[in-house]
């Protein structure tokens, strides 16, 4: 029942907010989902959707401590080869 309730409680935001929050354009957020590289979203009657805490856990995913930290360096690769 309370998995129900925090079911419930999540908050959740279209392309053009998702985009807005994380600090990239709506164009580079629908390329990171079609791609397979980006937060993951619903589609929920026709529209795509984001939860909140998904959007908050991708951006976890991707702190770095400095340009020699191999995650910093995959996230760049990656960045590169969709282009």
């Amino acid at each position: 029942m309370a998995d129900r309730a925090a079911q419930l409680a999540t908050r959740y935001v279209r392309t053009h907010e998702a985009a807005r929050m994380l600090g990239i354009s709506p164009r580079t957020l629908e390329k990171y989902r079609s791609h397979g590289s980006g937060p993951t979203f619903r589609k929920l009657g026709g529209r795509v959707v984001y939860a909140v805490d998904d959007l908050e856990a991708w951006a976890d995913q991707a702190a770095c401590r400095s340009t020699s930290d191999p995650r910093y360096i995959e996230a760049r690769a990656a960045g590169h080869a969709h282009r």
